[in-house]
């Protein structure tokens, strides 16, 4: 049993994602951002171009790091994935969910207990009709497939999933604190929604319980990344609920 669970959902972390081509660009944001965000997001793009010393330059000038390299495979092999994630010393991976309980299961037992796993459920880029044609079975209800995977993720003791900002208030009504939610597609009040079909503001994604906040080029492509990491940061601390 995975020893990372949930904390208090008044406590609320952001995340920026480094969603940049190489390490020059992260080493760039992060130090622009400097003490404003501890916590960053390593994506495909990123780990592919650059592999475990973009994890390493993180953890070694202290910063928390999210490894989203979304693992779907036999059992065996999310065991082993997640056990080399967790000795780069990452806080959080993800897994999907729709690799099942096992699949779950054994990302977690890999990752140890010093490592979250979070189970994807449904992208935040689907909207019902486009999840619909890439399961080929519908009509679809998000919420209802949101729920039913991570309910995969509580049985295999994962430590959160990932979900749309609309899903939120269902999976906290259901599973409370069991599980933590991480919200990736936050966009900033009128800000431009790109590709995500699901998105919401972080203070409304705070109010319906998230516990991680995913923000991408909302922070990323501003004027300035550390202003809007500020008034960000100052926001989520006015929104969150007390315990």
């Amino acid at each position: 049993m995975s020893a990372v669970h949930p904390t208090p959902r008044a406590i609320v972390e952001p995340i920026v994602a480094l969603d940049v081509p190489d390490l020059a660009g992260a080493r760039r944001l992060v130090e622009a951002l400097a003490d404003d965000c501890r916590f960053y997001k390593v994506g495909s793009q990123l780990f592919t171009a650059e592999g475990p010393a973009v994890v390493a330059w993180l953890r070694g000038v202290g910063c928390d790091v999210f490894l989203d390299l979304k693992f779907h495979d036999i059992p065996a092999t999310m065991a082993g994935a997640a056990r080399s994630a967790a000795a780069l010393g990452v806080r959080l991976l993800t897994v999907h969910a729709s690799a099942g309980v096992a699949g779950i299961r054994a990302a977690v037992e890999g990752a140890g207990d010093r490592c979250g796993v979070l189970a994807v459920t449904v992208l935040t880029s689907f909207d019902a009709a486009g999840l619909a044609a890439a399961w080929g079975r519908g009509p679809l209800d998000v919420d209802g497939e949101v729920l039913r995977l991570a309910a995969l993720a509580a049985e295999a003791d994962a430590h959160g999933v990932v979900c749309g900002p609309q899903e939120v208030a269902a999976v906290r009504a259901r599973f409370g604190d069991r599980l933590a939610p991480l919200v990736p597609g936050i966009r900033l009040a009128g800000g431009d929604t790109h590709d995500q079909a699901r998105v919401a503001t972080p203070e409304d994604a705070t109010r319906a319980g998230a516990r991680y906040l995913v923000l991408g080029r909302a922070v990323t492509a501003a004027p300035s990344p550390r202003d809007v990491m500020r008034r960000v940061s100052a926001s989520l601390a006015a929104t969150a609920p007390r315990a």
